[in-house]
């Protein structure tokens, strides 16, 4: 497959900072949602790209994990009011709250990842998974031997909506006759962390026939994971590369770079080149993949990634569009 490469994106170019303004006393943070910081998804991924800055430049950065929806709020203007140069905000349901701390805080740079803020302060960026997800279909339909394939998501909600329709259409594209079964765990964000209630809805699509679950629930899609590897069916991982969580059993991961947009936003405020703005990132820009490596390969077969690649090919190319959630 064509190697992930790091994000550039495309940002409106709005005040860019001076170089040198943060030289001194740079102090970078993280306020991750809920799930947990090692949910081995969506956060870690932005963990990870906190570590790689602070491996490569020898700061250290500040972090919170939100437990509860009130602590948002509270984390983002703490981490603001104690000195931070720039706070990285993890996930759609930080945008109310960091729409209130951006403006007490004009001088603070804000990331907001997976939700749009417009502010003078904040750069938000979002991702495009839909295609992805499109490229986990086409795998999924690919390896399923019963023509039903699963998909578990997390909450209810429009992003997760948007990886499920991504998915339905890349399983119709390489199976006109493709069938998905769809959950969503819940409507709250005690969503994200319920292995057992993903367990559960996994072990129901399989008695329904489909042999390949994808899991778009943050913790909760652990218990999806595990459900495929105990009942012999094939998962696929998302966010972050899970594939190493049950060697031979995961097919693939849709990869979401959030630990590209974190470095990069760190890097940025650093280098005193931080914009504000919307970078949406898809496959074009490296943004969103899937995984192949030594826990994977023997399940994707030369004509699959073909198959795949030709479709990622298309889709940067324009020839073929992936159809987003629409409300």
């Amino acid at each position: 497959m064509k190697a992930l490469k790091r994000v550039l994106g495309v940002a409106v170019l709005v005040c860019a900072v001076p170089a040198g303004v943060w030289a001194a006393d740079f102090v970078p943070a993280v306020v991750y949602d809920m799930g947990g910081k090692f949910d081995k998804s969506f956060n870690e991924a932005a963990y990870r790209g906190a570590e790689r800055f602070a491996k490569e430049s020898g700061i250290a950065y500040r972090d919170f994990e939100v437990t509860n929806e009130a602590q948002r709020e509270q984390a983002l203007r703490t981490m603001a009011r104690r000195g931070a140069t720039v706070v990285i905000a993890m996930g759609f349901a930080q945008a109310a709250p960091l729409d209130k701390v951006a403006k007490e805080f004009p001088a603070t740079r804000f990331c907001l990842i997976d939700e749009k803020l417009d502010r003078p302060n904040v750069r938000s960026i979002t991702f495009k998974e839909h295609e992805g997800s499109f490229l986990a279909g086409v795998l999924a339909a690919l390896a399923s031997k019963t023509g039903t394939v699963g998909f578990v998501g997390g909450m209810d909600i429009p992003l997760i909506r948007n990886f499920l329709v991504g998915y339905e259409q890349g399983v119709r594209h390489a199976n006109a006759k493709g069938t998905v079964i769809a959950n969503m765990t819940g409507t709250t964000p005690a969503a994200w962390n319920d292995p057992a209630r993903g367990a559960e809805l996994a072990l129901s699509q399989f008695g329904r026939g489909a042999d390949v679950v994808f899991a778009a629930a943050g913790a909760t899609g652990l218990g999806v994971l595990q459900a495929a590897a105990d009942a012999g069916k094939l998962g696929i991982g998302v966010d972050s590369n899970q594939d190493h969580l049950h060697p031979g059993k995961i097919l693939t991961s849709m990869i979401k770079r959030v630990d590209v947009a974190v470095y990069d936003c760190f890097s940025a405020a650093k280098a005193g080149t931080w914009t504000p703005g919307h970078q949406v990132l898809g496959l074009k820009e490296d943004g969103v993949g899937y995984s192949i490596d030594e826990h994977n390969r023997a399940l994707i077969t030369p004509a699959m990634e073909q198959a795949v690649e030709e479709a990622r090919a298309r889709i940067v190319s324009g020839a073929l569009t992936v159809q987003p959630y629409q409300p």
